[in-house]
Order: structure tokens, then C-alpha cells, then sequence
């Protein structure tokens, strides 16, 4: 087992931490569709600028990490540019609950520390982007669980709210960015992809026994 790296600084919600602070909390609330839709409003009880399905294009179901509360609001993070982006849905469209768990990327050392309860359970190597296309830094989270059928991105690939900064579109998708197997496994250690982080088949597949949608997903 590693030794933390860091220990996250407990503070209240919705209320901004520098940006290089590990963003690893104890337990983090997540927002489940119940619905075939949630509306989303730029302020609590304000006025609905989209809806959002229920399951996703993909599939999966819709899932969203919370940021901040208040009486029946939730602000949760959105898988859309600019990176960052958030919106409010009424708690009354979803089901709320909590993730001990999160994952926190390191480009520097091409590193991934699982945080549980606050503290690093485990560390993986992986591959990020390029110096010309390089992995978006920012606090994310995971959107969607896929098996691919192209073995170029392993068994298990999950979905994030994080884009590209460069490609705008790759692969026919909108240049989000993915956090998979590989069947390069040489790339792993290394600055390698187009943007995406590669880990080994069999360590993402043990994260995807573990980690639900909705768990915070940082680059740093």
C-alpha cells in the first residue's frame, strides 16, 4: 500500500481550494438519474437551459458528481466545454449518495493514486498525452463505464467530463477524454496518448470493479 502523497484539506462546500490542492475528498455525493431526464438551471430554481438524458448516448446511466448544495439543488460537474462546467438539477430528479473513493492523476511522474476515505489505497502507472496533445489538468469526474470493442482501449474504458484542449473531435468522438486499457502496454510510464490516460488491462479492471460514476477524477 502507498503512503499518502497528500492529505486533502477539509473544507466547506462549494467553497473554492487552490487549484494545486489535491482534490481527493473523504466522501464525495453523487447524483443518479431517476428519471428519463434531469433538467439543468444555470442558478438554483432558475430558468431550465437543457436537459439531460437518462441513460446517456452510451448507455450508461446518468450519473453526476456534486459540487455544492443548497434547499433542493444540487450543482453538479457537466461533461461539456469549456472544462469546468457546472449546472444545478433538483434533487428532487435524482437520488443522492456518497463515494469514499478518488482518483487523482499525476502527469509529471505519469502516476494514478486511488484515494479511499481520504488517504492513497494504491498507486498505478499510466500513460498520458503528448506535449502536442496533453491531458486537460482540472478537477473532473467519471461519467460512464464502457467495455470497447476496439482492443486499442483495453477491456474497460471510463468517460470523463474533461476535453481536449486541442482536438475539438478524434475518433469520431467530440475529443472527451478517457480514462482506459491499452494494448500497448510499453506506452504505460509515459507521455504517449492523445490526450486520454492509459493504464494497464489489468489495473483498469480493477478499478472498474471499484469505482462508481461520479467519482472525482482529477489531472494535476
Amino acid at each position: 500500500m502507498a503512503t499518502p502523497s497528500a492529505t486533502p484539506t477539509p473544507r466547506a462546500s462549494g467553497s473554492p481550494a487552490p487549484q494545486d490542492a489535491i482534490d481527493a475528498p473523504a466522501t464525495t455525493t453523487v447524483a443518479a438519474a431517476t428519471g428519463d431526464s434531469v433538467p439543468v438551471s444555470a442558478e438554483p430554481a432558475g430558468a431550465v437551459t437543457e436537459h439531460l438524458s437518462n441513460p446517456q448516448k452510451s448507455g450508461a446511466p446518468l450519473v453526476l458528481r456534486v459540487v455544492d448544495q443548497r434547499d433542493g439543488w444540487a450543482q453538479v460537474q457537466l461533461a461539456q466545454r469549456p472544462n469546468g462546467s457546472t449546472g444545478w438539477v433538483p434533487t428532487s430528479a435524482v437520488t443522492l449518495s456518497s463515494t469514499p473513493y478518488a482518483i487523482v492523476v499525476t502527469e509529471a511522474t505519469n502516476t494514478l493514486d486511488l484515494y479511499k476515505d481520504g488517504s492513497v489505497l494504491h498507486s498505478y502507472p499510466v500513460a498520458t498525452g503528448t506535449g502536442g496533445t496533453p491531458t486537460p489538468t482540472g478537477r473532473f469526474a467519471l461519467t460512464e463505464l464502457l467495455a470497447p470493442t476496439n482492443d486499442g482501449y483495453g477491456p474497460y474504458a471510463y468517460g470523463t467530463t474533461a476535453f481536449s484542449d486541442v482536438l475539438n473531435s478524434f475518433g469520431g468522438g467530440p475529443g472527451q477524454i478517457g480514462l482506459h486499457g491499452t494494448n500497448d502496454s510499453s506506452s504505460i510510464g509515459s507521455g504517449a496518448s492523445h490526450g486520454c490516460v492509459r493504464m494497464h488491462n489489468a489495473d483498469i479492471t480493477a478499478l472498474a470493479k471499484l469505482l462508481p460514476l461520479g467519482t472525482p477524477f482529477q489531472v494535476r
